[in-house]
């Protein structure tokens, strides 16, 4: 038995960990190594090698899965829920290879969906705040509006309706995993996580924050600050990635008004942050708008010179 959930019933023998590795360091491995006894673990390794798992140290618990080749991000989870289907898992817990989810994440939030599932409600995804200490600590769980994101604080005992979390720490419901489909493989990386919840809140799925569950995560690489606000900042692919794959999601019909409006307000602030105020503003820039331009011409997949 693995402590308490809000039901009263341990779920640990039908949760699962989903971990995406990229040349993951040792405390990579042992953070996979510790979350390997207290739930059955799949670590999707995207590095260019393809080695043993006992050759970089990962437990024999784990089931392990080498691509050899980087697929991306929605691609590796991919892979990972198709391990925990036919096993007979009712929930999967996604993680970065450098989360150190607390605890209380491992046993509530698969609580909320069983709970949600026991009163027939359709929730696809659970997942906790997020706190960076770099960007002002936990960050609010967000809602879409016109032109704005209506920010909710995360406090309270209740489960919150949002419109999106991401993906490193939330727990997907597969009860609902083949009605919602896949994560999107084109998008590879950024963006993933809020076009699956966008599709599952289309579908008729809720998304719930719960906000008494706080997990350590940071946002993105050294942030940089502007006129007193704070903002994640990222390497030149991963701006490629953002910018192409905002212009192809906002090109789409079925995505939400509210977040397309949103995201138009905030496009050129990013581009002017992102490519202007960190070191190697050439190369930043340069990616960004290559990215929108294969967004408009509908380029997806890996990043191709």
């Amino acid at each position: 038995m693995h402590g308490r959930t809000l039901s009263g019933i341990s779920l640990a023998s039908r949760t699962a960990a989903v971990i995406v590795f990229y040349e993951p360091d040792e405390a990579c491995i042992r953070r996979a190594n510790r979350l390997s006894e207290r739930l059955f673990c799949v670590v999707v390794d995207n590095s260019a090698s393809i080695r043993d798992k006992s050759q970089i140290g990962l437990s024999a618990a784990i089931t392990y899965r080498p691509n050899g080749v980087n697929l991306g991000i929605a691609a590796a989870i991919n892979q990972g829920v198709e391990v925990l289907l036919p096993a007979g898992f009712d929930y999967a817990i996604v993680f970065d290879q450098d989360s150190e989810p607390p605890d209380v994440l491992l046993h509530d939030l698969p609580a909320v969906l069983d709970n949600a599932n026991r009163m027939q409600q359709r929730v696809a995804l659970a997942g906790p705040a997020y706190d960076d200490a770099r960007l002002g600590g936990v960050t609010p769980f967000v809602r879409f509006r016109w032109w704005r994101l209506a920010r909710i604080s995360p406090q309270g005992n209740v489960p919150i309706d949002v419109d999106f979390l991401i993906s490193s720490g939330s727990c997907l419901n597969l009860k609902f995993w083949t009605s919602i489909g896949p994560m999107e493989n084109a998008l590879f990386i950024d963006f993933v996580d809020l076009e699956w919840c966008a599709r599952a809140k289309r579908l008729g799925y809720q998304v719930l924050g719960v906000p008494w569950v706080h997990m350590n995560h940071e946002l993105g690489g050294a942030p940089v600050r502007v006129l007193g606000r704070t903002y994640p900042m990222h390497s030149p692919i991963r701006h490629y990635y953002q910018f192409r794959n905002v212009i192809a999601l906002i090109g789409r019909a079925n995505m939400p008004g509210t977040w397309k409006s949103t995201e138009i307000v905030k496009l050129p602030v990013r581009l002017l942050i992102y490519c202007f105020f960190p070191k190697q503003r050439g190369q930043h820039l340069r990616m960004a708008l290559r990215g929108i331009c294969d967004g408009l011409r509908g380029r997806l997949g890996p990043y191709q010179e």
